[in-house]
């Protein structure tokens, strides 16, 4: 594996101004989200202002992921996604909510998720996960995915491509009828043939005019989760791989979750809505 040094907190930058023509979600400027009471099964209008939702997470998602290079802050790549999502007339889901002060999470090498953008620079040879969410006309979009920068070693490279081929098995596997916890069973299946962990305390979830519904789509194989998949749900799934144990600590800002033994780790994400027939991904440029 790379003998990168681990990663310390950076500087934050400023507070991100959206126009005040931008609709925010529910959540902005309060400590957390009203609970969600409505179904997990949407609706065609809500699944129709998904894809734009979805689409434009996307694209922002690309947007940024141009700029990675070594050098780069992970702030620069924030500010990329925030401009474009809100020159698309969309809202960052990620700022403000819980406090979150930023509009996108960048987790480098040893980070599973939640990392938040700062002064950081990337390396040549890291791996850097983006997470971009974006809300407009009343419901999210929500995606991930991890890039290499620069010259990535064999292992660390193989692994983010493993965690993206883990995401769209599990994506296949989705049928209406089926327990949700198949999902996880496929995941898990697919990592242990190479000896990698697979988180278990941060999951897909539902995804609808809220941001997480309350459902859990977890990527282990759990005998506990399962709801049945029905079609018109809307949810995502989000393997995170590791090259070692699935434990983790949390740093001090509250958010930013890294490997407990500080090994490498990769995610993928989609948000999807359940057709008669298995998944439509909502999250595609």
């Amino acid at each position: 594996m790379s003998g990168q040094s681990l990663l310390v907190p950076g500087e934050l930058s400023p507070h991100r101004s959206v126009p005040g023509s931008i609709r925010r979600p529910e959540y902005v400027g309060k400590p957390a989200p009203a609970p969600y009471s409505g179904p997990e099964v949407q609706d065609s209008d809500t699944i129709e202002r998904m894809r734009i939702a979805g689409r434009i997470a996307a694209q922002a998602m690309e947007e940024a992921a141009k700029h990675i290079a070594p050098g780069v802050t992970t702030d620069e790549l924030d500010r990329v996604a925030h401009e474009y999502m809100c020159d698309h007339g969309a809202y960052p889901s990620t700022l403000g909510y819980r406090g979150f002060p930023k509009s996108l999470c960048a987790s480098i090498n040893e980070v599973i998720c939640h990392g938040i953008p700062d002064s950081t620079v990337l390396r040549d040879g890291d791996i850097v996960n983006l997470d971009v969410t974006a809300y407009i006309n009343g419901v999210h979009g929500d995606n991930n995915a991890t890039y290499l920068c620069g010259d990535v070693d064999e292992e660390s490279r193989l692994l983010v491509e493993r965690t993206r081929e883990s995401l769209n098995r599990a994506i296949k596997a989705v049928r209406p009828g089926r327990q949700i916890n198949i999902i996880g069973r496929v995941i898990e299946s697919y990592a242990k043939r190479f000896g990698y962990g697979v988180v278990r305390d941060f999951t897909g979830h539902g995804i609808n005019s809220s941001f997480h519904s309350g459902l859990i789509v977890p990527h282990y194989d759990s005998p506990h989760h399962t709801t049945e998949i029905k079609t018109g749900m809307t949810f995502t799934i989000e393997p995170m791989l590791t090259l070692g144990t699935h434990d983790y600590d949390m740093w001090d800002d509250g958010w930013t979750v890294v490997t407990k033994d500080r090994k490498r780790t990769a995610q993928f994400e989609h948000t999807l809505v359940v057709t008669e027939n298995g998944a439509e991904i909502l999250t595609l440029p």
